[in-house]
């Protein structure tokens, strides 16, 4: 993907590249909610959330002077962050349900409750047990797919950017996200045949 030369994040950068600390800062600014909440979904915990985006950010300014802007900066603030959670190994993100019977191909279409940011008190009551199972069922996935599956399912990136932020293939991002879609469904089928439906 070529980055729009117009957008503003390419001029921070070039700024910066030429010395001007506070287009550096402008840069956190614009993409500190978006880092932020990447990586607390993949670690599941607001204290280490806040340490890793850190890491992040200190990581983006010794590396920025090098980048060329041959994809957009986000993606690449979002490989380091997956990299850094990676790393981390720390626990899975957080999600808040999962319905196990929409299997459709769109961003967010086969966890459609993943883009409420603020649930409804009952939506909150209704979707707790439910999110324990979630969570239980996260633990087992990988971190390559754990990493593939919040891209996709709540930062809403095309497949075409988490390839970009993991480094591979289109065809491996694809088989990814169907593999973790998958587990998580077979892992949450057998739990709720071993435990009854979750109580609402």
């Amino acid at each position: 993907m070529t980055p729009d030369r117009g957008d503003p994040d390419i001029d921070l950068m070039l700024r910066f590249q030429r010395g001007d600390g506070a287009a550096f800062e402008e840069l956190v600014r614009r993409h500190t909610r978006g880092v932020l909440n990447l990586v607390y979904r993949y670690l599941g915990d607001a204290a280490g959330a806040e340490d890793a985006a850190q890491d992040v950010f200190v990581k983006a300014f010794k590396n920025l002077k090098h980048f060329r802007p041959e994809a957009a900066l986000y993606t690449w603030l979002y490989r380091i962050a997956v990299n850094t959670c990676i790393d981390r190994k720390r626990k899975p993100f957080f999600l808040s349900l999962f319905h196990a019977d929409d299997a459709e191909d769109g961003a967010g279409a086969a966890f459609p409750a993943l883009r409420s940011a603020e649930p409804s008190p009952e939506q909150h009551v209704e979707s707790q047990q439910a999110s324990q199972e979630i969570q239980r069922a996260l633990k087992q996935l990988s971190p390559k797919l754990r990493a593939a599956i919040v891209l996709k399912e709540i930062e809403g990136l095309r497949y075409e950017e988490i390839a970009e932020v993991l480094e591979v293939s289109l065809g491996t991002v694809k088989s990814r996200i169907s593999r973790a879609r998958e587990e998580l469904k077979r892992v949450l089928i057998d739990g709720r045949e071993q435990n009854g439906p979750p109580a609402v």
